[in-house]
């Protein structure tokens, strides 16, 4: 039942739509209505032969637009590629860094072993 007055009410707003000048739909559009406006002269615009020949301008635009797109998309791959190469020369002096940090606390633990060895000897020597 719910449906049935569901799809009634959707029916008569959409016929309400198609009538509401209170004539019926004219899919040929003739022109047997009257609207209340009596305008009959037509107004005809002349376009000059720059605006009719505009089609080409539009099409100039548009190579334009793609001419500057190719220039930022190559502009855009020079960038990554100087990014990649300072990114690597980063990674370099990193693992660089991180080696000769090693070699300094190798280098200082051995001076350490030294000076405790030094050390272990004048007390044995006292």
């Amino acid at each position: 039942m719910k449906k049935i007055v569901l799809t009634l009410s959707v029916l008569f707003a959409f016929s309400g739509f198609a009538f509401a000048d209170g004539n019926a739909f004219t899919p040929l559009n003739f022109n047997d209505t009257s609207y209340g406006t009596t305008n009959t002269s037509s107004v005809v615009n002349t376009i000059p032969d720059a605006e009719a020949t505009g089609n080409g301008n539009i099409q100039n635009a548009i190579q334009q637009l793609e001419n500057a797109q190719t220039d930022i998309r190559n502009e855009l791959l020079n960038l990554k590629t100087k990014f990649a190469d300072v990114d690597a020369q980063y990674k370099l002096v990193k693992s660089e860094r991180a080696a000769l940090k090693k070699q300094v606390r190798s280098v200082e633990k051995r001076i350490k072993e030294i000076d405790n060895a030094k050390e272990k000897i004048k007390k044995n020597m006292v």
